[in-house]
């Protein structure tokens, strides 16, 4: 696959997210709650989720995506409240048992999600974003930063 894709850069992106995530499992299997582990998971999916939100939904949408855009929406939501249990049960300590399942939940929401996203969503963007989208995909992902305090569309809705 070109790694200049669309399709290649956002699959590497969630590979880097599950990477991210497992680092964290394993600080948990090791006794350790490693908070950098998991605020660079969060950075990262989070990021991930802004840039698809941002920059590839929209114009696909406007192309006629409507219905997977919406579902892929309505996953990210589900991705975002389980993500923010986590952090909230790791920044509580009260609930360090939870942990290690809800980020397995998470795992396993991801692969669900990203199993739909990779094969449809992604070919679909290299295929009907213009060039101009593209570029501006490809340099957020170089040196863009997400707006403090961005949340996804669906977040609240749950």
């Amino acid at each position: 696959m070109d790694d200049s894709t669309l399709t290649a850069l956002m699959e590497r992106e969630h590979h880097e997210v599950d990477e991210a995530i497992a680092d964290f499992v394993q600080g948990l299997r090791e006794g350790d709650v490693r908070h950098a582990d998991l605020g660079r998971a969060t950075s990262l999916l989070q990021r991930h989720i802004y840039i698809e939100e941002a920059f590839i939904f929209p114009p696909l949408r406007a192309k006629g995506m409507l219905a997977p855009i919406l579902v892929m929406e309505r996953e990210h939501g589900q991705i975002w409240r389980t993500l923010d249990a986590v952090n909230l049960e790791v920044g509580s300590g009260t609930a360090a048992d939870s942990v290690p399942d809800r980020c397995q939940q998470l795992l396993h929401e991801l692969q669900v999600h990203n199993d739909k996203e990779e094969p449809i969503i992604y070919p679909q963007a290299d295929a009907l974003l213009t060039d101009s989208d593209k570029d501006a995909v490809r340099d957020f992902i170089d040196s863009g930063t997400m707006p403090d305090g961005w949340v996804c569309a669906q977040a609240a809705n749950g």
